[in-house]
């Protein structure tokens, strides 16, 4: 006799202020992840649009308002663009680890780093160290932290540069959070597009082994922040009739978009602020 599986409890967070679009609320939709079978919840949730922090999967439940769009790369099928190409040559020579899902200080200065130069006023600025392990460590699912380093003429572990958070899914690969140095060294002056490359390294990565995906998060319809994630071809989005890709031409206007020079009153509308990393815990709401 089996135990009978349990269909997760959801909740909804109360109306905050959206960090993407002014003059907008946001709601979310969250259950915990915990459990023999917390792998498989994950994948299924994020098949539907979920995504992942620490111990729970989330989703927007906004109101009115739907901007907030999952997106996935086809990595069997991505065709690198010119820039693309550039930014791989660049930084084809880092040293690219897969390590287990624990923090160190070295990472929390990155990120600290990161931060301030990026993301100075974002959710994430007032991360302490156990925080930061807190998002690393606390983990019921399969997960690795990618590393970037800076290679050494001896092959010792070299200046860390960048990480990814990733979650390892039957389908793909998911990049929970990614940070890199906002200021290479002077010796390295063309190592640019550092941000760039951990996603496309993500996507090689996937079609390596053989995985159909690597999602990306939420796109935001209007936000400039989360406009890069459109500059990688071919995108699938899930729309209520399931995963569908991205029209070409519609992603070319998009990409031409997200490519142009932005006002001065773009950026202090849209703010500096990128990926949001406000905590989203349980509560007996």
């Amino acid at each position: 006799m089996t135990a009978p599986i349990r269909f997760p409890r959801f909740f909804v967070t109360s109306p905050a202020p959206c960090p993407y679009l002014p003059d907008r609320q946001e709601r979310k939709v969250f259950t915990e992840l915990k459990g023999a079978h917390a792998d498989q919840l994950n994948e299924a949730l994020g098949r539907i649009g979920f995504r992942r922090s620490q111990t729970v999967a989330y989703r927007p439940s906004c109101l009115d308002c739907q901007a907030c769009v999952s997106v996935r790369v086809v990595a069997e099928e991505f065709k690198p663009s010119s820039t693309q190409k550039r930014d791989i040559k660049r930084n084809s020579d880092l040293v690219v680890t897969e390590c287990r899902p624990w923090a160190t200080d070295e990472q929390f200065e990155l990120l600290t780093k990161y931060l301030g130069a990026r993301h100075p006023d974002g959710g994430m600025s007032a991360m302490d160290e156990l925080d930061y392990a807190d998002m690393v460590e606390h983990t019921p699912v399969t997960s690795n932290l990618v590393e970037y380093r800076e290679p050494t003429p001896d092959g010792s572990p070299g200046k860390l540069v960048g990480a990814c958070l990733t979650d390892r899914q039957g389908d793909g690969l998911s990049m929970i959070y990614s940070f890199y140095d906002p200021d290479p060294d002077p010796d390295h002056a063309g190592r640019a597009g550092l941000g760039n490359f951990i996603i496309l390294d993500h996507i090689q990565r996937a079609a390596s082994d053989g995985l159909p995906f690597v999602y990306l998060g939420y796109w935001v319809d209007g936000s400039p922040r989360m406009a890069y994630k459109v500059r990688y071809r071919p995108l699938e989005t899930l729309t209520r009739d399931g995963w569908q890709r991205m029209d070409k031409d519609r992603q070319s206007r998009l990409i031409a978009q997200a490519i142009a020079p932005r006002s001065k009153d773009e950026v202090a509308i849209s703010g500096t602020r990128g990926k949001d990393g406000r905590p989203i815990t349980p509560s007996k709401e």
